[in-house]
Parts: C-alpha cells; sequence; structure tokens
C-alpha cells in the first residue's frame, strides 16, 4: 500500500472522505512502535475508512537546550512505512501551514497534571503539545485518534483535553513496543551508542522488577488467603509438612509490600545503573494514579502507572508500565 504525502490542510479536505477517519500523530523518525499503531488505526478504521499519519516535529514542545534541530526527520523513510503499515495517507505540514501567524498567542495549558513528573522536567512541554494536539484534530477531523501507551501522561492529558473541552473524538491508547531486550521503542534510541544503549536498559529493567516484586507480594498474598492462620489448620499443615510455607505466606501477606516495595525493587536496578559506564542520570522514579499522575499511598487500590525518566549521555529517555492494585490479594 503506498501513501499519499499531503502538505497543505487545504489538500487534505479535498480528500474524498467515506468511513471512519483514524489519525496517528507523530513527530516522524517512524519505528515498529508507530507501525503498531498505524495498524491498530488500520483495523479500527476498517476496509472502508481512512487511515491518516501526521508527520510534524512541534517546536512548542521542546524546552531551551532540548533537541529541536537535531530530532531526526526522515520524511520519505516515514511515507514508506506508513504506507507499508495501512496508512492512506501522511500529513506532514510545515510550520507555517500549522503556526500561520508565528507562534500562537492563545494555547492551550495542561493545567495541574501538567506540571507534574514529565511537566516538572520539561515546564511548558505540554502546554505546546496539547496546543499542537488539538490543532492537528482539527485540521485532520478525525473520528478516532491513537497514541502509544509509552507516552503515559501525554496520552492521560489529551484524553483530559478531549474530555474537558469536549472534543467529538474518540481516543485509544496501543500499548508499548519493546525491543527483544525490553528497551522501549523510541525515536530517540537511535542516538545511543552501543554502551550507552546497555545502560539504557536499565529503565525497563527496573521497571520489570517492580512489576515482578508486586507480582510476588500478590502471589504470597493469594497463597496466604488459602491457609487461614488458625491453630488447628497449623497443626494439620504441620502434620504434612506444609506449615512453613503457611507461616511464610502469612508473614509476607502482613510485612511491608504494596507500592513501596514496587518502588524499592525499581529504585535499587535503577542504583546499580548510576554506577556503570556510562552512568545513568535519573529524573524520576513514580508510581502514579493515571487520573491525575500524582503518587498512590500504600492503600490505594486501582490502577497506577509505574513511571521513570533517565537521561544517558546526551539522551533522554523515558518508559512506563501498567500496574493494578486490588484489596488484600486482589491486584495483578
Amino acid at each position: 500500500m503506498t501513501a499519499t504525502l499531503l502538505r497543505t490542510a487545504a489538500d487534505l479536505h479535498a480528500r474524498a472522505r467515506t468511513g471512519r477517519r483514524a489519525v496517528v500523530m507523530t513527530m516522524g523518525a517512524l519505528h515498529e512502535g508507530h507501525a503498531t499503531l498505524i495498524r491498530t488505526a488500520r483495523k479500527i478504521a476498517g476496509p472502508g475508512g481512512e487511515v491518516v499519519v501526521t508527520v510534524f516535529v512541534n517546536p512548542l514542545q521542546f524546552g531551551a537546550g532540548e533537541d529541536l534541530d537535531r530530532y531526526p526527520r526522515t520524511l520519505d523513510a516515514d511515507v514508506e512505512l506508513a504506507g507499508r503499515s495501512g496508512a492512506d495517507a501522511v500529513f506532514a505540514p510545515s510550520v507555517d501551514e500549522v503556526y500561520p501567524g508565528g507562534e500562537p498567542q492563545v494555547r492551550i495549558s495542561a493545567g495541574p497534571m501538567g506540571e507534574r513528573l514529565e511537566g516538572a522536567a520539561r515546564p511548558g512541554h505540554f502546554d505546546g503539545m496539547l496546543t499542537v494536539v488539538a490543532k492537528l484534530l482539527h485540521l485532520t477531523r478525525p473520528d478516532v485518534a491513537l497514541y502509544g501507551h509509552k507516552d503515559a501522561q501525554q496520552l492521560a492529558l489529551i484524553r483530559r483535553m478531549v474530555r474537558d473541552l469536549n472534543f467529538g473524538v474518540e481516543i485509544v491508547g496501543v500499548p508499548t513496543v519493546r525491543e527483544e531486550d525490553g528497551l522501549a521503542l523510541s525515536s530517540r534510541n537511535r542516538y545511543l551508542s552501543p554502551a550507552e544503549r546497555r545502560t539504557a536498559l536499565a529503565l525497563s529493567q527496573a521497571l520489570f522488577a517492580g512489576r515482578d516484586r508486586h507480582a510476588a507480594q500478590e502471589a504470597l498474598r493469594a497463597r496466604a488467603r488459602e491457609v487461614p492462620a488458625t491453630r488447628a489448620r497449623a497443626e494439620a499443615l504441620s502434620a504434612i509438612g506444609e506449615s512453613r510455607a503457611a507461616a511464610d505466606a502469612h508473614a509476607v501477606a502482613t510485612t511491608a509490600g504494596g507500592p513501596a516495595a514496587v518502588r524499592a525493587a525499581a529504585r535499587l536496578v535503577l542504583d546499580e545503573a548510576a554506577r556503570l559506564d556510562p552512568p545513568l542520570r535519573l529524573d524520576y522514579l513514580a508510581l502514579v494514579d493515571p487520573s491525575d499522575f500524582t503518587e498512590i499511598g500504600d492503600g490505594f487500590t486501582g490502577e497506577a502507572v509505574l513511571a521513570v525518566a533517565a537521561r544517558v549521555g546526551a539522551t533522554r529517555l523515558i518508559d512506563n508500565i501498567p500496574l493494578t492494585f486490588g484489596p488484600f490479594g486482589d491486584a495483578s
């Protein structure tokens, strides 16, 4: 399948439109993670619908000293990959097309959620991101727009903007795509030297350590529910050699675990990576409520996001995984 390259909104609006339009927004330098988004969009749009991929490096979301000038721009390869993955069109407007009067005087504010984590590390980033997403939604007029879970805070803010400002579009999140070694796919991965890439693996390894600690805790709690701490039960278990297992299960179920243990397991991996050559320099490790990206407490139940951001050499990377905390063992 060959994707049509469009440079102006007028060209996009002139296209005959039937069925649902699904849009995948990118800054280019497309990789398999983007291809997964496009393939998902193709399934949602169906054979009678249309998939549009936007390619636009948005200057509003880059702060002073960030990598706007060196951000990879590979439009020819992007159009080819988009077409192979199922896109009908690639909309790659110029800065003047998106911001015809220069930088916009009226912008969308990300609010308090946009000042946490990534927003604290990159002031103004989310205001710029939401402003361009709003503009691209208006320019492309989709029925559905797809974004990756890897940028979890971005996805949460887009969903909040769409809900709060009554955008008539469905927002779909698509799970993070990873390399075989666990590194989350990112256009910025190409900046990493071989040694830096080895260090960068600590991001996903830390998340997996936190996830595994959580899973182990919940497995032991489930075991504890099956082995009530009564004397009669303990005596019966002792007779068949299971008393130690029962005691261990109850001990673990009643000791400190949950969010604190998840954070501790992840931080241990990151602390070790800080001593590597080259070292990993941590920006943040956070276990948050995805509704507002505030840190969760020990009694929290429901969906959560374990998120990390760090620098390796001159490259800044982010990653996250979802976790679910339930009451006494009902977690995954």
